[in-house]
């Protein structure tokens, strides 16, 4: 289908040069003279982006933004202001814009901000029809993907959540193990029932048997009280065992008792104590190598395997990557009161690119960051920290010899490179020329080395002949008669 996008303002000649921009690249566009008509649209058409002026008499962009949110949440809305500030930029963001450009507009990032909020929404409503498809209750909560080895989690996760069988998570470090058992609990009969996370390598083995089983007073030194254990206090509900390669030989046994026959004893007592706790275990261990090496019990091992999910680490669901750099980008901007809604396709390609040997976790921490560090309200190469550049940079995941080479990507030869350099020379010139200066040069220049073609030199400056014709007037370049003789023509 045909992208369908709204230009909203009250500035009769920015929405037409707005349109004549956007439908050079084929989509379907809108008019609104207003914040009102722009309702009336809205509510007729299904719109995929709206482009709206922040100042309008009869309704404002904000306000409307926050009517299309509250009742079009899968439509993109891009903020047009020509009061451009932080504040009106940090409110528009918090109303959940899109995106936020300041007027006077530039043709090409007009273009791209409209192209970025289109695939945005298209990766927003893949994830939402995916998480529909998975569950009737719109998905598992917090766990992004639409990647195959994701499509595969899903899939156990929505097989076993409802029965009582013990869960084996395996994965590496950061990729979300903790999610997965959530989702489980959540979408089990159990999920009205207490749920509780134990690391068993944060706790040394004494302290770690008192968490799992209690004990009785004067069990040890400093057992003043009686204390119940996880086992007690979780009865019917979820226990999550991470890093369960780390417990020790004596509490694997111990442990093992209670996979077996659903009960345990507190620590200095004598009394059997029944308990119902579904075990959901987890680690980023070799399992099978500690077997071989008497670190961890076969038989365990075995009770505790019953039914592994295996968390695909993030190089292998680099497709899945947008989506979670956007769901951060979100959640990070509002709990940082950043105006940040957008990222450059050039440091998306960054972060596709990237190793991430510390998956999920370290591109969360990654985003926040750059989050902080933001100079604008869009993402770029220059916001990442150095750390994570230079591991970046130093990673073996690079497949591109361009990049590998630190030549940027479109300059094929030596002799581009030196072009690149003569063109960043030649902008040294421009420093301190108006925007109007620097526009007439791009126009001259153009229409120069299309031997005055107006029609041609339109398209390369990527505007519409009769806007080239107006500029031309403007400039004193072209008289009236003259436009509409060659239009004739």
């Amino acid at each position: 289908m045909i992208p369908k996008i709204l230009v909203v303002d009250d500035d009769q000649a920015s929405v037409e040069a707005a349109i004549e921009v956007l439908e050079r690249e084929g989509y379907a566009l809108f008019a609104a003279s207003g914040g009102r008509k722009a309702l009336e649209i809205l509510a007729a058409e299904n719109i995929d982006v709206v482009i709206t002026d922040e100042k309008m008499p009869d309704l404002s962009g904000i306000d409307l933004l926050k009517h299309i949110k509250d009742n079009y949440p899968y439509t993109q809305v891009i903020i047009l202001t020509g009061y451009g500030s932080i504040d009106s930029a940090v409110e528009a963001t918090r109303a959940g814009a899109d995106g936020y450009l300041e007027k006077p507009i530039q043709i090409n990032i007009l273009r791209q901000t409209a192209k970025n909020a289109l695939e945005k929404r298209s990766l927003f409503l893949q994830n939402v029809n995916l998480r529909e498809q998975l569950d009737d209750k719109f998905g598992f909560a917090n766990i992004i993907g639409t990647s195959k080895p994701m499509l595969e989690v899903f899939r156990m996760i929505r097989l076993v959540a409802p029965t009582n069988a013990t869960v084996l998570i395996r994965g590496e470090s950061g990729v979300g193990k903790e999610l997965i058992a959530n989702a489980i609990h959540n979408h089990s009969r159990r999920k009205d029932k207490p749920y509780r996370t134990i690391n068993c390598g944060a706790l040394y083995r004494e302290l770690l048997e008192s968490e799992l089983f209690g004990h009785e007073r004067g069990a040890f030194t400093g057992a003043t009280t009686r204390k119940l254990g996880v086992f007690e206090q979780t009865s019917g509900g979820t226990l999550l065992l991470d890093e369960v390669g780390e417990m020790g030989i004596e509490t694997q046994v111990k442990f093992l008792r209670v996979l077996e026959g659903q009960e345990f004893t507190r620590l200095g007592g004598d009394k059997p104590i029944k308990t119902d706790v579904r075990i959901i275990a987890a680690t980023n261990s070799d399992l099978e190598e500690a077997v071989k090496n008497g670190k961890f019990r076969n038989d365990l091992y075995h009770r505790i395997n019953r039914f592994p999910i295996r968390v695909p680490p993030l190089r292998e669901r680099r497709e899945d990557i947008p989506l979670l750099v956007s769901a951060f980008i979100k959640e990070f901007s509002k709990e940082h009161d950043r105006p940040i809604s957008d990222i450059t396709p050039q440091a998306m390609d960054y972060l596709k690119n990237a190793a991430w040997d510390g998956n999920i976790r370290e591109l969360r921490n990654v985003i926040e960051t750059a989050i902080i560090l933001a100079r604008t309200e869009t993402l770029d190469l220059g916001d990442f920290s150095s750390d994570f550049q230079t591991s970046f940079t130093d990673s073996e995941v690079i497949s591109d010899p361009d990049i590998q080479m630190g030549i940027p990507v479109g300059i094929d030869t030596p002799e581009d490179q030196e072009d690149l350099i003569d063109a960043d020379d030649e902008k040294v010139g421009r420093v301190g020329m108006t925007m109007e200066e620097i526009e007439k040069e791009a126009i001259s220049k153009t229409l120069a080395e299309t031997g005055n073609n107006k029609k041609r030199a339109a398209e390369i400056l990527g505007i519409g002949l009769r806007t080239l014709y107006r500029k031309l007037e403007s400039y004193g370049w072209l008289n009236k008669n003259d436009q509409e003789k060659e239009l004739r023509d």
